[in-house]
């Protein structure tokens, strides 16, 4: 059954990726919370290996438009891996390890707030937003400004397991003065090489860092995700030129913020008085990941959909 559930949240997570040119991980990280309880490093883990399948396709557009700005790229990338890469290592330091991974769910939804009110500033200013960008004097001074996008977008992306599509956007705009349609485009760039450096990179941390998860865990995870991500992101550029986008970005806007009190929520359980805490410990003593429903052991040969466990509920 959780099979079907993470199916659903692929095709919402594609649909909201077309339609608002966002990564999936806004989307993937708090429906997988939430149906399988808190669980940080595994789900940024596998959303960066979706936010690969979502932005290939944009990308391809991108690149058939003509759109990419690729000299502006030479100083983009390689600062966004970087970052992605001391991002992935921050979100390993021991304060996010253990119990402590609930800090990372807690700055995700604060990252949501983040998210909702951008997109509440862009539905109320409509066509009357113009962003310039800072004047940058001569071209060392432009490069050294990408640079700096690039690495802010690369260490978001890799903290916290997202795209950097809503964080590097703006920032082309505002100080790099990127036309719209570019700075899309050099995300979606962006957001290819930071699901492949980061998901890898994270991959690793996993492997070395948190033997509870088995290896391949996140690899398994996303194929239930994926098929009907790239459905939903393919449906969602078509919905793009039909639906009315300030309704969609309302009810998108609410979402969040209800991810984001969630994920608040559960992040604060801990330390709220009077909290009841359950002890979620697996019984057998071999590590390993326990859902409702999906079960992975190490050196499992992969997920049991339907299996249940004790842990889980």
């Amino acid at each position: 059954m959780e099979g079907f559930w993470l199916g659903l949240t692929g095709l919402a997570a594609g649909l909201c990726g077309g339609l608002l040119g966002i990564g999936g991980s806004i989307v993937v990280i708090p429906a997988m919370t939430e149906l399988m309880g808190p669980k940080q490093h595994l789900y940024q883990a596998t959303a960066l290996i979706v936010s690969f399948f979502v932005a290939v396709p944009a990308l391809v557009q991108h690149v058939r438009a003509k759109a990419l700005q690729r000299r502006l790229l030479v100083a983009l990338a390689p600062a966004a891996v970087l970052g992605s890469v001391a991002g992935v290592s921050c979100s390993e330091l021991s304060l996010f390890r253990g119990e402590r991974s609930v800090y990372l769910t807690g700055m995700f939804g604060l990252f949501l707030f983040y998210v909702a009110g951008r997109e509440m500033w862009r539905m109320l200013a409509g066509p009357r937003i113009a962003i310039r960008g800072l004047s940058c004097s001569g071209e060392h001074s432009r490069w050294g400004a990408a640079m700096l996008v690039g690495a802010s977008t690369g260490v978001v992306s890799g903290l916290l397991g997202v795209g950097g599509g809503v964080v590097a956007v703006p920032l082309q705009r505002r100080f790099l003065g990127v036309g719209v349609r570019s700075a899309i485009a050099n995300s979606a760039a962006m957001i290819v090489l930071l699901s492949i450096v980061g998901g890898t990179a994270k991959h690793i941390a996993l492997a070395v860092n948190h033997p509870e998860y088995a290896w391949h865990a996140p690899a398994e995870l996303a194929l239930f995700l994926i098929p009907t991500a790239v459905v939903g992101a393919w449906v969602g550029g078509r919905l793009t030129h039909v639906l009315p986008l300030r309704l969609v970005r309302a009810a998108f806007m609410v979402l969040l913020v209800v991810a984001g009190f969630r994920m608040v929520h559960r992040a604060t359980e801990p330390i709220r008085p009077n909290a009841i805490r359950v002890d979620c410990t697996p019984v057998c003593p071999s590590p390993r990941v326990a859902t409702r429903g999906l079960v992975w052991t190490r050196g499992a040969a992969g997920p049991s959909p339907g299996a249940s466990t004790s842990a889980g509920g």
